[in-house]
């Protein structure tokens, strides 16, 4: 070894060393997420209306008679299928909803995730897209660019940074009462996004891990109802904004 490389050696090593702890800070990251519950896992299993994979990352939840789909990208770091009693639920209500399996689950490296469902399903005129938190906020992107393709989008405890102001978009919006984990400050701060027609409902009672089925979230806020409860809720809300009161 000459005086150069003698020199450049602790640098190397250094960087070497920065290189191997972030990879195992990332390693420990990705698996690190809230897997889906036994209730979500039994949904799958015994399912009350029909559950099928269009493809690698895709379940749709098809009810006998569908009046509308609803494309749903999950929340940060939730496994997808903790999301199956929730689209279960809206397809009782008369939604087509198909759930979308992100990339180590953040919805923020597929945002793209929603080209090419439509196709899969000409006879569905009215086409919504949503998600929860994280996920939420990416379908807003998705919505911003691709507005003249969609009806609406849903917010589960979530805000559009996508400006979606002149928009015709149909959205609205739904978080817990107990919410803990939602910024509240950035939902209110984000709310000049929206376009002209947006409804907002809050749960009360209800809190940010209620809309899928994987426990309790790391700082959010206990809930007064059922996990069962706030999902049936949501769905509700849902078809009296898109389905009853679509014009």
């Amino acid at each position: 070894m000459n005086k150069r490389q003698r020199l450049l050696w602790p640098i190397h090593a250094m960087l070497i060393g920065l290189v191997i702890i972030c990879v195992i800070s990332m390693g420990k990251y990705i698996h690190n997420y809230y897997h889906a519950t036994a209730q979500a896992q039994a949904v799958l299993e015994h399912p009350e209306v029909t559950v099928e994979r269009i493809n690698s990352r895709t379940l749709a939840f098809i009810p006998e008679q569908p009046k509308a789909a609803l494309i749903f990208y999950p929340g940060e770091k939730v496994e997808y299928t903790a999301y199956a009693p929730l689209m279960q639920e809206l397809s009782k209500q008369g939604f087509l909803c198909l759930l979308e399996k992100m990339p180590v689950n953040l919805a923020v490296l597929d945002i793209t995730a929603a080209d090419g469902l439509r196709e899969k399903f000409p006879d569905i005129e009215k086409w919504y897209i949503g998600g929860h938190s994280l996920g939420g906020s990416m379908a807003a992107i998705y919505a911003s660019r691709h507005a003249d393709q969609l009806d609406g989008l849903v917010l589960l405890a979530a805000y559009s940074t996508a400006d979606l102001r002149r928009t015709k978009l149909k959205t609205l919006c739904i978080y817990g009462s107990n919410d803990g984990v939602m910024n509240r400050d950035k939902y209110r701060g984000y709310k000049g996004n929206l376009p002209v027609y947006y409804a907002e409902t809050i749960i009360s009672g209800g809190n940010h891990s209620y809309f899928g089925s994987y426990g309790q979230q790391d700082g959010d806020g206990t809930a007064s109802i059922s996990n069962e409860e706030q999902m049936a809720v949501t769905a509700s809300i849902c078809r009296s904004i898109f389905l009853e009161n679509d014009t």
